[in-house]
């Protein structure tokens, strides 16, 4: 059987956790910034643990990660 190949787009998006969990970014940091207050722009610089809806769909993405 061949190797899966990766989607690219997607591993330079998500990165798995020590636990197996998947972390993300958040969207909206990147222009438009003197409309957002101070608070909001600093909780977007944090990163999130992706939900469980959608770790499945991650999980085909990245089939080695």
């Amino acid at each position: 059987m061949p190797k899966i190949k990766s989607n690219k787009a997607a591993a330079k998006r998500f990165s798995a956790t020590g636990t197996g969990k998947y972390s993300r970014n958040k969207a909206f940091s990147s222009h438009i910034l003197t409309t957002k207050t101070t608070k909001r722009k600093r909780n977007l610089r944090k990163s999130k643990i992706v939900d469980s809806t959608n770790v499945r769909q991650v999980a085909r993405l990245l089939p080695y990660l």
